[in-house]
């Protein structure tokens, strides 16, 4: 059977995202001893092991830099994507915020969040809670949490990636703070070459394209411009329309003649269908359009409906695996 250009598209965008991540491991230090010379090894060994743990690492984080000691085993996480982060660098956090949806925990990383506390709202945690916790590193967000910094700061040493969705950054500062930096590297090098191979497999047909995200609420369309997943998209070569770029989150569309702005080769519509506030028939209203109709993507069948947890509300390293 012969496969269209239209085909290997879409299977290579799934073979690409479907892959499950190689969960990253960790190696112990050697037991080797000396019995020639008694304990002196060994007695080596354990000092210079108790010199790495009580070493003091100065952070540089958005809101300046915090000294944290040795490697933290109590975490508390703030945003969805630092416990995402957390997840994959192999440190279940005690205390989180709860999810967007699918509360109190996304099915995706459900099975390894049993016995976490859940500390509030992402907008709006519960330091009470967060205090009874006792935690020795709290990872936050400065666009949700500045404005209780010096409150976090006093509980446990705290640090902030500058905001919730560049989730590169904010693993590289996750990373440092829970010196987790060789399970950091190892992901990156798995994530490159899952690029690597996804840009050669597309071929020229990823210099031709060009993807649109967008989405419907209760009373609007959205055309999401820099947004996780923009940061993904990008990292895969793909390109986007001119009118579809910029340093804002995106734009609202309030009026279906605005249809014709959300045209690409591709569109992926991160709508979610589980919420029950109206965003599900505005979507069908919209799609029910004649401008609709006449988007290049629709009329070539490539209009993909992504789940929106993986593609949004996650906005880590293990969500962006999932695609």
């Amino acid at each position: 059977m012969v496969l269209s250009r239209k085909s290997i598209f879409a299977i290579l965008i799934l073979m690409l995202f479907s892959a499950v991540l190689v969960a990253c491991g960790s190696s112990g230090d050697s037991e080797e001893t000396t019995q020639s010379t008694g304990n002196v090894e060994e007695d080596t060994e354990n000092e210079s092991q108790e010199a790495t743990e009580s070493d003091v690492r100065v952070i540089e984080h958005a809101m300046g830099e915090t000294e944290i000691e040795g490697t933290p085993e109590k975490v508390v996480t703030l945003f969805q994507g630092a416990t995402d982060t957390s997840l994959l660098l192999g440190v279940k956090p005690v205390g989180a915020v709860e999810s967007w949806v699918e509360k109190p925990w996304y099915k995706y990383i459900r099975d390894e969040m049993e016995d976490v506390t859940n500390v509030g709202l992402e907008t709006q945690p519960n330091v009470e809670e967060i205090i009874e916790l006792q935690p020795d590193l709290i990872i936050a967000s400065k666009s949700r949490h500045e404005k209780i910094y010096d409150k976090l700061s006093e509980i446990a040493p705290t640090v902030m990636t500058e905001d919730h969705y560049h989730w590169k950054p904010n693993l590289s500062i996750s990373a440092k703070a829970l010196n987790k930096e060789a399970e950091e590297e190892k992901f990156l090098a798995e994530w490159d070459q899952k690029v690597a191979t996804f840009k050669e497999e597309l071929g020229d047909e990823l210099n031709n394209t060009e993807v649109a995200i967008v989405g419907f609420r209760s009373d609007h369309a959205r055309i999401f411009f820099d947004t996780f997943p923009a940061l993904v998209i990008e990292d895969l070569g793909l390109s986007r329309p001119a009118n579809q770029t910029g340093d804002d989150w995106g734009v609202k569309l309030t009026s279906k003649e605005t249809i014709p702005e959300m045209d690409a080769d591709v569109i992926f519509d991160m709508t979610s269908l589980t919420k029950e506030d109206g965003r599900v028939d505005t979507r069908k209203e919209w799609t029910s359009h004649r401008l609709w109709g006449n988007l290049e993507a629709v009329q070539n069948d490539r209009v993909y409906k992504v789940d929106p947890v993986i593609w949004t509300n996650g906005s880590g390293p293990m969500a962006a695996m999932k695609w």
